[in-house]
């Protein structure tokens, strides 16, 4: 019993098209958004929550954007995955250590891309709107757990402690 040659196109013609149908019905891949350099933040964060996240940082540190990053001369546009400023590195750091407070003392968690959850504390804790808090000792309380070593000045002016 031999083939017909128009029943064979035929059939590998539907193939194709019910094929193309059930790939057109999948949802498609989530789109890969290119970061790079990503330490502190998952791999898997959305653009949009990328970007929210670094306006809570600039804005808690009142700076913006080339704070800590810089820009491609050659291109004229940010490169976000270069390291060369200590800030970038630095703010990392602030994000390790204010996740070890959040989880150690107020027992956040983490959602579904693994950050923290707001609780506890943040940036804006301490920074306020400033690049660089400045440290305050409370007026009339005399040296505290901060003390400078013996033999050096006390900030308020005050004279250091002489050893008798």
């Amino acid at each position: 019993m031999p083939f017909n040659k128009k029943i064979i196109a035929t059939l590998g013609l539907l193939s194709v098209v019910v094929f193309g149908a059930f790939t057109s019905m999948t949802p498609p891949a989530p789109k890969d958004e290119g970061f790079t350099n990503l330490k502190v933040l998952p791999k898997n964060i959305s653009k949009d929550k990328l970007h929210d996240v670094m306006e809570e940082w600039a804005h808690s540190l009142g700076v913006h954007c080339n704070f800590c990053h810089v820009r491609n001369e050659e291109t004229k546009k940010m490169d976000w995955a270069n390291d060369t400023k200590p800030e970038k590195e630095m703010a990392r750091e602030m994000f390790r250590m204010t996740n070890k407070i959040n989880q150690k003392y107020f027992k956040a968690k983490k959602d579904s891309l693994g950050m923290m959850m707001h609780t506890g504390v943040n940036c804006n804790t301490c920074h306020r709107g400033t690049e660089h808090p400045e440290i305050t000792i409370p007026e009339g309380k005399g040296p505290g757990p901060m003390a400078p070593p013996a033999g050096q000045p006390v900030p308020g002016g005050a004279a250091p402690d002489k050893k008798q």
